[in-house]
């Protein structure tokens, strides 16, 4: 037997925010709220799927600094650059960490700061075999 990520926490000031930008980002839904807490994930699987779900859990501590561990994401049904102008139109920043300028991939920051990176590979919309 093995374990495998079910849930993302992330601690946040605004949880209705980043709800709400992360849903865009990911096409997830709210799949519920508990105190002060929201959860997102894919709306046809929730909780327990093959995708893990996200809590934005508020939290009056933010993290200072980078934190140790940050999400990737890649576009499922455009190119790079148009997924990059979405995310920006969402509300994505641009973020810098120490870039080159060569990288095949952009660093963002969502609403609160939080980095992510977008990929340029596109992948298949559904991770699961079944399509």
């Amino acid at each position: 037997m093995v374990s495998r990520i079910s849930e993302l926490v992330l601690n946040c000031s605004a949880p209705e925010l980043l709800a709400g930008f992360w849903s865009g980002v990911l096409g997830y839904v709210e799949l519920g709220r508990e105190d002060g807490a929201i959860e997102i994930g894919p709306a046809d699987a929730g909780f327990g799927g093959l995708q893990p779900t996200i809590i934005l859990s508020p939290s009056s501590n933010p993290p200072t600094g980078r934190l140790p561990l940050h999400v990737d994401v890649n576009p499922v049904d455009r190119d790079q650059g148009a997924e990059l102008e979405r995310l920006l139109a969402l509300g994505a920043r641009p973020a810098d960490v120490g870039q080159t300028g060569g990288e095949q991939w952009h660093v963002l920051a969502d609403p609160e700061g939080n980095e992510f990176c977008l990929l340029r590979r596109r992948l298949d919309p559904c991770p699961d075999a079944g399509g």
